[in-house]
Parts: C-alpha cells; structure tokens; sequence
C-alpha cells in the first residue's frame, strides 16, 4: 500500500474485506460467478460464499448424487422383496404343517373307517357261522339234513352280500361278458358265448367288477 493510498483512507483490512465480498458475485437466477468467471449454484456455496462439496460429500456431483438415490431405492427394493420372501416361507411352512396334519387326520379316518367296514361285515356274516355250525351238528346226526342246511347258508351269504351292494354275476344260461366273466374253456353248444358251466361265481358293485366268474362258454358248430 502506498502513501496516497493511506492518504486516501485505504486501510490493509479494508483491502482484504473488498476483495473477499468481490470473490463471488450473484447473477440471476440463483447463480453466481467465482472469481475465474464460473456460475455456479447457489445452493453449494457455504457461510462465506465458498463453494462445497454436494451433499455433504467430497468430490460428489449432481450425476453422483442420483446414482447413489437410484442405488439406495434398489436397496429398499431389495429389503422389500427379502421381507416378502420371508413372508411367504412362513406361510409356506403354515400351509405344509397344515397339509400334514391333514393327511395325518384323513389317515386315521380311513383307518377308523375300515375297521367299521371290517366290523360290519363280520357283524353280517356271523348269523352265517351260527347256521354253519348248525348245519354241521345236524349233518353229523343225519348226512342228509346237510345238503338243506348248507344251502341255506348259501342263501344267506347271497342276501348279505346284496346289502352290502354285491351283485351275482356268471350264472349257467347267462349271456358270456368278458367285462365281467373269465372264460376257462370252450365247448361245443346251440349257439355262441353262453355260459355252460360256473367254476366260480363272480360278483359286481354297480359298474365296478369285485371278481369275475370264472366260466365254460359254447361255441356254435
């Protein structure tokens, strides 16, 4: 500084206050010019007008910044998408802890509900027995009351079948069926496929074949 400047009221403080208010100088818009003559924003200038790092990080621009928002959004995704993952884990162990005990119960039914059958049928067939051992006790007195008695057990086989939802099939004069017959033999007769001869009746629930007959059938010529 030189003495006119004194002499011109210039102080060294008063030097250094205008040239630090002259390092920026607002423009429009919020902009504002540094002292090479850059705009730059507002908004990363401090306290004292210096320029600052974006966000609060060192060397980090307006680009950065978006890529570290458009990371830390996929982030949230991700913690979103692993908590509905969990989510469905549990529910998928609910829902096979559930179909276990499902199975586990529809198990124990079916056993409960073949023992009733088992039941049942035996509760069926023991007036069976009874006339058996009659008509044993009687056929051992006089052999021939045994014929009658044991067709009468027949007959009431056939009559407990038929509650039980049995149906005879593969009878002498019936019609062959392979559906629900087995031929064992062919003989000679009158006409084609009747049957001659029962090795062994079958027996038919509705549309379903419980055990065919076993058979003889003719054959015509």
């Amino acid at each position: 500084m030189t003495d006119n400047d004194t002499k011109n009221g210039a102080t060294p403080e008063t030097e250094m206050d205008t040239a630090e208010n002259l390092k920026f100088t607002p423009v429009k818009d919020d902009k504002t010019i540094d002292m090479d003559g850059d705009i730059v924003d507002a908004d990363l200038l401090d306290e004292d007008g210096e320029a600052t790092d974006f966000a609060g990080f060192p060397g980090m621009d307006e680009g950065m910044m978006a890529q570290v928002q458009e990371m830390m959004g996929k982030l949230e995704r991700v913690e979103v998408l692993e908590k509905e993952n969990a989510d469905l884990k549990f529910k998928l162990g609910r829902l096979a802890a559930d179909f276990d005990g499902y199975r586990t119960r529809t198990g124990q039914d079916l056993e409960v509900a073949e023992d009733k059958g088992v039941s049942k049928a035996a509760e069926q067939l023991m007036p069976v027995y009874d006339d058996l051992e009659r008509a044993l006790t009687m056929g051992s007195e006089d052999p021939a009351k045994l014929i009658p008695g044991v067709k009468a057990v027949q007959s009431k086989v056939l009559t407990i079948f038929s509650k039980l939802g049995l149906e005879l099939t593969g009878q002498e004069g019936e019609h062959f069926d392979p559906q629900w017959h087995e031929a064992l033999q062919a003989v000679p007769g009158d006409e084609d496929d009747r049957i001659v001869q029962v090795f062994q009746a079958g027996f038919r629930m509705g549309d379903r074949l419980v055990r065919p007959a076993r058979v003889v059938v003719s054959r015509k010529g």
